[in-house]
């Protein structure tokens, strides 16, 4: 993970001023306890590396805000910011058991002499929470969000997803925002 992304994730920060304390405690909690500056953003898909995942919220961040100054001036830096930085919140798991481990058959070839297709895995050891529901779980700890923003962190997925067929036709802004966000930066921006 470059300087560049640390640079950009720090400035996407800074925005977050009316809940700047809760937000630093949650933020602190995040770089200190869990996995959230080394995780990968999946184990097979967009930025399956070292430190994806904050690559790819920045990503969705930065996408989300430029969205936002042209079709929805309205809706807040702050609460974008603090959306797409929590949507994959989920995917560090709980403090000290991180949801991706590295594969260990990827240290060495296998039979064939290859190594393995995947480089992380699912911990097991980890009570399933969906990605969102963990995320929303952690950041409640720390950040009173809005019922926009909590929708939109639950409902990121969109269509993508079958239990967010529930709320088809009826998000928020803020929640088209963030899926549209997050889809460009995955199929568009880190391919």
């Amino acid at each position: 993970m470059g300087n560049s992304v640390l640079e950009r994730y720090n400035a996407l920060k800074a925005l977050v001023v009316v809940r700047k304390e809760q937000f630093s405690r949650l933020v602190a909690f995040m770089e200190n306890e869990t996995a959230w500056l080394t995780a990968p953003a999946s184990t097979k898909y967009h930025l399956c590396k070292e430190g994806g995942l904050l690559e790819h919220t920045v990503n969705v961040a930065e996408t989300m805000l430029k969205i936002k100054a042209a079709i929805a001036p309205e809706i807040t830096d702050e609460s974008c910011v603090i959306v797409a930085l929590l949507h994959d919140l989920g995917k560090v798991g709980m403090p000290g058991k991180p949801q991706y481990l590295l594969n260990e058959q990827n240290k060495s070839p296998n039979q064939n002499g290859n190594k393995t297709q995947f480089p992380y895995r699912f911990n097991s050891e980890l009570t399933y929470l969906s990605v969102p529901v963990r995320s929303i779980y952690l950041a409640l700890q720390y950040i009173s969000l809005t019922e926009e923003e909590v929708q939109a962190i639950v409902y990121h997925d969109g269509q993508y997803v079958e239990d967010n067929r529930s709320c088809a036709t009826r998000e928020e802004p803020l929640t088209l925002l963030l899926q549209y966000a997050d889809s460009w930066s995955g199929f568009v921006v880190e391919k």
